[in-house]
């Protein structure tokens, strides 16, 4: 089990990537972020997208579904999380792209309050497959700390 306690200030993580489905794309906007430029090739295609792109929310979905299945795997003893700053869409993010998801510790702070558990802040980058960054946020998640 990973807990506050082993980590530090400056490790980085690599959570892992997945793909972007143009199935998955308009579903999401069909329920969520109904927009003509996420739901139609010619809409998009006069905006200046150019051609179907994925919600920014579908976008942070998808990363939150790598970084989730990588914690899970890693057995952290996460707590969930109270927020996110700092979120931006520098790019868009296109059916076929493959999002790769990363992060950097630049905060680890025990609690107070409850000496049982702390936060980490950690600077989220996700990149597409040519390494461009489409999405950066800053995450806040936390953290039981080690049993004595």
């Amino acid at each position: 089990m990973i807990y506050l306690d082993d980590l530090e200030v400056g490790t980085e993580t690599y959570f892992g990537s997945c793909e972007v489905d143009r199935d998955e794309v308009i579903e999401f906007a069909r329920r969520y972020d109904p927009q003509p430029f996420h739901l139609s090739d010619e809409a998009a295609a006069k905006t200046h997208f150019g051609r179907l792109a994925a919600s920014g929310w579908h976008s942070c979905a998808m990363v939150m579904g790598v970084i989730a299945r990588k914690v899970v795997e890693t057995e952290q003893a996460g707590l969930g999380s109270p927020g996110i700053d700092e979120l931006r869409w520098l790019k868009p993010v296109y059916p076929g792209d493959t999002l790769h998801v990363s992060s950097k510790i630049v905060e680890v702070r025990p609690s107070r309050s409850k000496p049982e558990i702390g936060s980490i802040r950690s600077a989220t980058t996700v990149t597409n497959q040519d390494g461009v960054p489409v999405l950066t946020f800053t995450s806040i998640v936390l953290m039981r700390r080690r049993p004595v």
